[in-house]
């Protein structure tokens, strides 16, 4: 019989999630690892890694990751931590709420409108930035 250590449970990796071709889901998907999905998801996926919507696949769905990779079809709005990435099959209705990077291939589709925020080092950095600031002169 095989055992495992308390110690290796604790440091037990998340598994990757699959919703495969040919299978369809409806609901909340909410996770700590990548998903996959190369089937019909419908509802809202909530994920702390990436999500990845395969080039036959089809999510009618709200997604919010910390990466985002569309090479099929996606309805719903999308929120990404760091990049957002529409390949060259990749086709996007709704709005990007927030993404770090933006990346759409030729032949990508983005049919909405984007939001980008920088991340909070450049929003330090260029706080200042737009400043003016006026000397005044001594005439005379």
């Amino acid at each position: 019989m095989l055992s495992r250590s308390k110690s290796s449970k604790k440091n037990a990796l998340p598994t990757d999630s699959l919703i495969g071709r040919g299978t369809e889901v409806e609901g909340a998907l909410a996770c700590q690892a990548n998903v996959r999905i190369e089937g019909k998801f419908s509802g809202v996926i909530e994920s702390s890694a990436c999500v990845t919507v395969g080039e036959h696949a089809e999510a009618r769905s709200d997604i919010s990751a910390r990466e985002v990779i569309i090479a099929g079809k996606v309805y719903g709005d999308v929120q990404a931590e760091g990049r957002l990435t529409i390949t060259s099959t990749g086709q996007m209705f709704g709005n990007v709420l927030a993404a770090s990077s933006l990346v759409i291939a030729e032949g990508g589709i983005l049919n909405g409108s984007s939001k980008m925020e920088p991340k909070q080092d450049e929003r330090q950095e260029t706080a200042g930035a737009g400043e003016v600031h006026l000397l005044e002169t001594e005439a005379g």
